[in-house]
């Protein structure tokens, strides 16, 4: 004869792991020090510096400082 199983217990088991996992997750991603933090937002910050003046300009905003040519 069959075991009786209790579906529950292994529906709300697979849910607390679940819940640890991420859990873990969350730890490694927010679990950061002040300094930590810090040195994220700077080394955001320069990046975003260095590559804003590299940027290729639309090309609406090039063609409006070109004068357009006058017919012959």
């Amino acid at each position: 004869m069959a075991e009786i199983v209790n579906l529950n217990r292994f529906r709300k088991a697979r849910q607390r792991q679940d819940e640890q996992k991420k859990a873990a997750e969350n730890r490694v991603q927010f679990g950061r020090n002040k300094a930590e933090k810090a040195s994220d937002r700077q080394a955001r910050e320069r990046f975003e510096r260095d590559h804003a003046g590299k940027e290729l300009g639309s090309q609406e905003l090039d063609s409006d400082k070109i004068p357009p040519k006058e017919p012959a």
